[in-house]
């Protein structure tokens, strides 16, 4: 599947963020909500055996630099069996809701490296750090990354994204307070009434929620389960040790000519507010 989008790959870094939105139409219409997978359909995701996570740390100070990182877990066991961390270039701009812009090229690369150089431990689905259907124009860097990959994949964001009338007012706090232990969850109905995801307590030890939205090829149920039963803390682990490793390889690798390199302030969640 891959190859055959890989074009529209380079074009999202050609375009300018304003004309994006066009390509992100062209793709949306391609965006699969439901089950696709054999193993997403069974209570225990039986057939499932890997499981991708996808993230990027900012160099400090050098803001178009940052460190890509592509790992893929064993499942349900959740031992790292890949690991891909480089730093790359990064041209765009943070723009709320443009995050693909930003972020979706190197992405796409490193899945791409991953296919052609140890295709054996392709991941079956990826978790990434943004979101998916919840987003301004209903087409968010999981479904970008779905879609040009080819894979199922779910968006996992730690900021509720306001969209739809969705926003942290006075509800939307009850409802977290109402989530008494992990798996529990509440439906993102947006004013339009439209579920666009769903609210997770992803562990008992963690009170603050994680944003679960569908990218591609998986309906928000199965995704739900999925990211709840890869959570060992309140980030899942194929997220949480893609974000670790960058992290650590900007350490032990800092860019130059940036000086001191490690992961900057900005975050990747395509939130309320802007990174900073």
């Amino acid at each position: 599947m891959l190859s055959k989008v890989w074009g529209s790959k380079s074009t999202v870094s050609a375009h300018g963020l304003w004309s994006f939105p066009r390509e992100q139409a062209q793709l949306k219409t391609s965006v699969k909500e439901e089950d696709t997978e054999e193993w997403q359909k069974n209570a225990t995701f039986e057939g499932l055996e890997r499981v991708g996570g996808v993230d990027l740390s900012y160099v400090e100070g050098n803001q178009p630099q940052a460190c890509a990182s592509l790992v893929v877990l064993s499942y349900p066991d959740l031992q790292v069996l890949y690991e891909d961390c480089r730093v790359v270039d990064v041209r765009a701009p943070y723009v709320p809701g443009f995050l693909a812009v930003r972020e979706g090229p190197v992405l796409v690369e490193a899945v791409q490296r991953l296919l052609e150089q140890e295709p054996s431990l392709s991941p079956q689905v990826l978790l990434v750090d943004g979101n998916g259907v919840l987003h301004y124009r209903g087409f968010g860097v999981a479904c970008h990354l779905g879609v040009l990959t080819g894979l199922p994949c779910v968006g996992v964001a730690k900021n509720l994204l306001h969209v739809d009338g969705l926003a942290k007012d006075e509800l939307h706090k009850e409802q977290i307070r109402d989530l008494q232990m992990g798996g529990d969850t509440f439906p993102l109905m947006g004013a339009s009434g439209r579920v666009l995801g769903m609210a997770l307590r992803s562990c008992d030890k963690s009170t603050k929620p994680i944003y679960v939205s569908v990218g591609h090829r998986m309906s928000l149920e199965s995704a739900v389960r999925l990211v709840q039963s890869c959570c060992r803390h309140r980030i899942p682990e194929p997220i949480r040790q893609a974000d670790i490793r960058s992290r650590e390889y900007l350490r032990k690798h800092p860019p130059s000519p940036a000086g001191t390199a490690h992961p900057g302030p900005e975050r990747r969640d395509e939130g309320t507010e802007p990174k900073h």
